[in-house]
């Protein structure tokens, strides 16, 4: 997928820009804090329905305005061509239209334009909570495979409902509706254990031989998937629990409570990890990720760095450069702060590159 086009309103400190990009490498460079992350943000919203950064729609719409408007024209390698709009307004239901025609389900976008974002913040899959990985799962799975999407989808409200009615202290639960939730959470719950396994599966070979030429080391690294489900039956765990979750007010169990453990050397990296061992982690997880979309995919996804050469040693970049730079990766976009990583990169490409500066929030091609 190639994105052409892009004009921006508002969003965050872009006020306005509009913007055509090249089909392979697109370079911003500026120092931090002028908007380099927000431009990348800004594709993967159109991708994903959301930022990457902030949760909170309202907080991305520049402080000064009351809407923020993206508008991206988007070209695929089957010759397709996807006009896609967002327009986020204060106080009001966000918009979101594929060529003018506005979705009914935000969940229906998801997997039409396939992109993969690294960024320093992925230091949150090692370091953060068990939803952060939760969520890279999540995220990974949903751009490929509809079924699982409708499912955590589906998941996620039977959950939410099972837990109103066990935070109903003023009367009796109704177990016949308790039990239609339960119902639907293990018909979905065992669909999303299962491919998430399967996932991990031919995930973990990929994410090794990523890591492995990245690091230029012996050093071992695998994921331990830690599920409830991996050692009983759904249904039983619900029904035993049902006193304790109604104590709690919520579900103790199920696939929401699963955790993906990051191990380098059979020790959680979290606990052992230095900073350029946790960096070189999270980039091979990442781009195993891309090569895992391109194998599945119908179209090449969009690959956006942001910021990840520092704190890499000069080996481990050098190598990060001979991937990106070579056969397989499509449109790519790359922020920095200098030069150096980025030039190494056009060094190894045919020149069909655009670089642009950027400075407080204003968005310019630079001619080379």
């Amino acid at each position: 997928m190639i994105l052409e086009e892009l004009s921006i309103i508002n969003y965050k400190n872009l006020v306005q820009s509009e913007l055509q990009f090249s089909p392979k490498i697109n370079c911003f460079i500026g120092n931090n804090g002028m908007g380099k992350t927000n431009l990348l943000d800004a594709v993967y919203y159109l991708s994903f329905c959301r930022s990457y950064t902030n949760p909170i729609d309202s907080q991305i719409i520049h402080h000064d305005a009351d809407v923020c408007m993206l508008q991206g024209k988007f070209f695929s390698e089957e010759g397709t061509r996807e006009e896609i709009y967002s327009a986020i307004r204060r106080r009001q239901k966000k918009q979101f239209k594929r060529n003018k025609k506005e979705y009914e389900r935000l969940s229906d976008h998801i997997g039409l334009i396939p992109l993969v974002m690294i960024s320093p913040a992925d230091n949150e899959l090692i370091t953060g909570g068990s939803e952060m990985r939760r969520k890279f799962l999540d995220m990974a799975i949903s751009q490929f495979d509809k079924e699982y999407l409708r499912a955590l989808v589906r998941y996620t409200k039977a959950l939410q409902q099972r837990n109103v009615l066990l935070k109903n202290e003023d009367e009796a639960i109704d177990t016949t509706l308790l039990e239609l939730w339960e119902d639907q959470m293990i018909e979905e719950g065992n669909l999303i254990y299962r491919k998430r396994k399967a996932f991990i599966d031919e995930f973990t070979p990929i994410f090794n031989d990523f890591y492995a030429r990245i690091s230029q080391s012996g050093e071992q690294v695998s994921f331990d998937y830690i599920s409830q489900l991996n050692d009983a039956d759904f249904r039983e765990m619900l029904v035993k629990n049902r006193p304790r979750d109604m104590a709690c007010g919520h579900t103790t169990t199920g696939v929401h409570r699963d955790e993906l453990e990051m191990l380098l050397g059979g020790y959680p990296i979290k606990k052992v990890g230095s900073q350029g061992q946790n960096k070189t982690y999270f980039v091979s997880l990442k781009l195993a990720q891309f090569h895992f979309l391109l194998q599945t995919g119908h179209t090449t996804p969009i690959l956006l760095l942001d910021d990840i050469f520092d704190r890499l040693d000069a080996g481990r970049v050098e190598e990060i450069v001979k991937l990106v730079s070579g056969h397989g990766f499509g449109q790519i976009f790359i922020s920095d702060t200098n030069r150096e990583s980025l030039d190494r990169i056009l060094e190894r490409t045919d020149n069909n590159a655009h670089i642009y500066s950027v400075i407080h929030g204003e968005i310019n091609r630079i001619n080379e």
